[in-house]
């Protein structure tokens, strides 16, 4: 029996996918705030945390979507897709709203949420996408004609 002969188990994919996102998000948001915290000290540190716990929240619902949404059929799965991208940036939008209006400069330093959160997006992308390289899919065949 081959190694192809098992069929790929969705729910460890995900834990897989997540884990490589996850590993250089972590680090990167770790270096964002002790970098915030150093450059800004108070607000630089709540910005950088408030950065980071917002961007590993908004992007880990994508991969919980992805495991809730494994066995139905792919327009579904689009449709869902879709949705989810639609309603976070709605609330992404809603969310920067409420802070900026919120809580002041000295508060939270906008400049370092900026940073921190681009800096982990990029960290969390490039992990899922390395991460998703790894896996081995048994993608079927078409029949031979």
């Amino acid at each position: 029996m081959s190694r192809f002969a098992t069929q790929p188990n969705p729910d460890q994919h995900g834990a897989d996918l997540w884990r490589g996102a996850i590993k250089p998000a972590a680090l990167v948001a770790v270096i964002g705030l002790i970098a915030g915290t150093l450059i800004k000290s108070r607000s630089g540190f709540w910005g950088a945390a408030l950065g980071a716990l917002t961007v590993l929240i908004f992007l880990s619902i994508h991969l919980v979507i992805s495991r809730l949404t494994v066995n139905l059929d792919p327009m579904a799965t689009m449709a869902i897709a879709m949705f989810s991208y639609f309603t976070k940036v709605l609330v992404m939008g809603g969310f920067l709203i409420l802070v900026s209006q919120t809580t002041s400069q000295t508060t939270v330093n906008r400049a370092t949420f900026a940073a921190c959160a681009l800096a982990i997006t990029v960290a969390w992308l490039g992990g899922e996408i390395r991460a998703f390289m790894r896996l081995k899919f048994q993608l079927p065949l078409p029949p031979k004609q």
